[in-house]
């Protein structure tokens, strides 16, 4: 939004906040979410949740910050900067899980949840007990819920082969309370790798598929982070989910 006054032109941004870990790199997590948010014309403001030693070859140590400074960080930022529209990374565990609930809680907030469990290389970045926390605290007051395969299969503990098995997993994320959930399908194989959109709609469920060519990339570090927080960027600056979800897949692409 821009207003002229006289002379001088003031303008303002849309504020949105992450709740993740930091990644030394600055491929993932908080890092790339910023990133995301200054490219897409947001003001990005952040919760830090764990440090992380990484690079694009793996994370070599992580560290929790403390569940109560997590907690405090979210109420100061929310409190002053009155951001409409959280997306929420790594949790690292339980206790920050808990902190996290019970600070949005206090609030009427978007809520755009990626469950980052485990890491590109193989290292878990959520604990088992946090796992399922998630399932009971956070995606019950999430809009979205994006997670890639091998996360909706550690989240459901169910097969994902066939379009019907995962409209059923789908299902099981949208009973918990969830109000949409996007399957990322950038760990098939193919020509072409498919996103797909599972929205509550009463008793039944709405799809929408984003089909794009697959990058022949090695350079697939933190995209599951830009891609959820450009989600979130792209409805804070007014789009609905199905053209935020467009229009941020476009943003990855490209």
């Amino acid at each position: 939004m821009v207003t002229n006054s006289g002379m001088n032109t003031r303008k303002s941004y849309p504020v949105v906040l992450s709740i993740a870990g930091s990644d030394s790199s600055g491929g993932a997590g908080i890092q790339a979410d910023l990133k995301a948010f200054s490219a897409l014309g947001v003001y990005g403001a952040t919760a830090i949740t764990a440090i992380t030693a990484q690079n694009t070859l793996g994370v070599h140590s992580q560290f929790a910050l403390d569940p109560q400074l997590v907690y405090d960080q979210i109420i100061a930022v929310v409190d002053d900067l009155h951001p409409r529209f959280v997306k929420i990374g790594m949790l690292a565990n339980s206790e920050i899980v808990h902190a996290v609930a019970k600070a949005l809680g206090n609030y009427d907030l978007t809520v755009i949840l990626d469950p980052v469990i485990v890491s590109t290389s193989g290292h878990r970045l959520l604990s088992i007990e946090a796992q399922q926390t998630i399932k009971e605290l956070l995606i019950p007051i999430s809009t979205l819920v994006t997670p890639n395969i091998p996360e909706m299969k550690a989240l459901t503990n169910m097969p994902l082969c066939s379009l019907s098995e995962k409209e059923l997993a789908a299902r099981h994320i949208l009973d918990l309370g969830a109000k949409a959930v996007l399957i990322k399908g950038g760990h098939e194989q193919g020509d072409t790798k498919s996103d797909i959109l599972f929205s509550a709609s009463g008793n039944d469920i709405q799809t929408s598929t984003f089909t794009f060519e697959t990058i022949p990339t090695n350079n697939t570090h933190g995209t599951g982070c830009t891609l959820s927080s450009a989600i979130t960027a792209y409805m804070a600056r007014g789009l609905d989910l199905v053209d935020a979800i467009r229009e941020a897949k476009h943003y990855v692409s490209e």
